[in-house]
């Protein structure tokens, strides 16, 4: 069964209030206005001064578990939302494997569902392990983007990105954050070039997304109210209180608190949300929590994850 064995996140110290990106965003005061008091964004984190290499640096260094473990390593996943970051023909990916002693292991990149493909890599990786020779292989997952473009940082009308980097250690023998379920639906009628699509987009986004949460927790032979935590996407406050209104499910049982501070760190959301979760002590052992996830651009992936700590 595929499992987390560690959780490493990093997120730059500074802080840019989101004022500050106005005019660098072609943001009206209005606009502004909206994403500070409708949809609960207070700050990013940028660091202009490091790359995606040190960004991914970062969350490695953090993994303390995989020290001892390099050679068990089979596999280094990067889950990505942007499908080209740097130019070629750098690769941080490969470069921060052979730094971390993992240039033996089989590297690739996912981007197929956006933001979603950070939960997209960890299945990946159980699937592969299950698959691997050796009963002790480990994998790496990693997210972690660079807000390089306006296209990049700005989500129109729902969310500005954060930079940061996450680093989990996944296994099949793993006691805890053990994977009970995963359903994902891709729906390519959403495809954000096609201006018509737009409206039905925004109109089922809600609907898509409690569907798929809902089938998770049923094929975990679970009920909403057996779901300790939800770990969201943090596109915006507004749009979590209008599910769990759907979801019939209590709002002070997501775990919101980073939104405000860190925004949305492209695939990294999940795996900072559970970092807080834990390092606050909102996790027992035993508990169930479900992860959730969108991705968006040609066409939309709903995803979602539960979790048995």
């Amino acid at each position: 069964m595929t499992a987390l064995d560690a959780v490493s996140v990093y997120t730059p110290e500074t802080s840019v209030p989101i004022e500050d990106l106005s005019e660098p965003l072609g943001l009206t005061d209005m606009q502004v206005k909206l994403f500070r008091r409708f949809h609960g964004l207070d700050e990013v984190r940028l660091d202009r001064n490091r790359s995606l290499h040190d960004l991914l640096r970062c969350a490695l260094h953090g993994l303390t578990a995989l020290g001892g473990n390099e050679n068990r390593v089979r596999y280094v996943i990067h889950g990505r939302a942007m499908p080209v970051v740097v130019p070629y023909p750098e690769n941080p990916l490969h470069d921060v494997c052979r730094e971390f002693g993992l240039g033996h292991a089989s590297t690739f990149t996912v981007t197929q569902q956006s933001c979603a493909s950070g939960l997209l890599a960890v299945e990946l990786a159980g699937r592969l392990l299950a698959e691997d020779s050796r009963p002790d292989a480990l994998a790496v997952v990693l997210t972690g983007e660079k807000a390089f473009t306006r296209d990049a940082q700005l989500l129109p009308g729902t969310s500005i990105f954060s930079e940061g980097a996450s680093a989990c250690l996944v296994s099949t023998t793993g006691q805890r954050d053990r994977l009970l379920s995963y359903v994902c639906h891709q729906r390519g009628e959403f495809d954000i070039e096609i201006g018509e699509t737009t409206e039905r987009f925004q109109r089922e986004y809600r609907p898509a997304l409690a569907s798929v949460m809902r089938q998770a927790v049923a094929e975990a032979g679970l009920a909403l109210d057996d779901i300790r935590l939800i770990l969201p996407h943090n596109v915006n406050v507004v749009t979590w209180q209008r599910l769990c209104l759907l979801l019939d499910y209590p709002l002070e049982r997501v775990v919101l608190s980073n939104v405000a501070t860190g925004g949305h760190v492209f695939c990294a959301d999940a795996f900072a949300n559970y970092r807080t979760a834990l390092d606050g002590g909102l996790l027992r052992e035993g508990d169930h929590y479900l992860v959730a996830a969108v991705g968006s651009g040609n066409g939309a992936t709903f995803s979602a994850m539960l979790f048995q700590h």
